[in-house]
C-alpha cells in the first residue's frame, strides 16, 4: 500500500486574508480557490512554488472554539518546516516582502538529513 499525505489543515480567520499572505508574502501558489456554497465555505488550497508534497489546506474557522486556535495550532511549536534549494535567496526574498522572523538564523549540524 501507497499512501502520502495530501494536505494539512490550517485555521485562519478570512480566506481572502490568508490567500493574500500566503501568495503575496511567501510567495506561495495559490492552486485552489473553489466555493462550496452548501457547506458556507471554500476549498482553499496553497503550496510553495515548485512543490510536489502536501499542500496547505486553508480552513475558515467555523466556531468559537476553532477561532481560538487561529495561530496556534500547533501549541506553541513550529508547526511547518520549508525545505529549499537555497536558503539565503528565499531568506532575503522573504525579507523584503515583509516577513519578519522571530530569531536570526543559524547553521545547525541536525535538520538536513531528509
Amino acid at each position: 500500500m501507497r499512501q502520502s499525505i495530501i494536505h494539512i489543515a490550517l485555521l485562519v480567520s478570512e480566506y481572502d486574508k490568508a490567500i493574500a499572505f500566503y501568495t503575496g508574502k511567501l510567495g506561495f501558489a495559490l492552486l485552489e480557490d473553489t466555493a462550496q456554497p452548501e457547506q458556507q465555505k471554500r476549498l482553499v488550497v496553497v503550496a510553495p512554488p515548485g512543490s510536489v508534497g502536501a499542500t496547505l489546506l486553508l480552513e475558515r474557522a467555523a466556531t468559537p472554539e476553532q477561532e481560538r486556535f487561529i495561530g496556534d495550532q500547533a501549541g506553541g511549536r513550529v508547526f511547518l518546516f520549508l525545505r529549499t534549494d537555497d536558503f539565503w535567496r528565499d531568506y532575503q526574498a522573504l525579507q523584503a516582502r515583509g516577513v519578519r522572523f522571530v530569531r536570526e538564523p543559524k547553521r545547525a549540524e541536525y535538520g538536513n538529513r531528509w
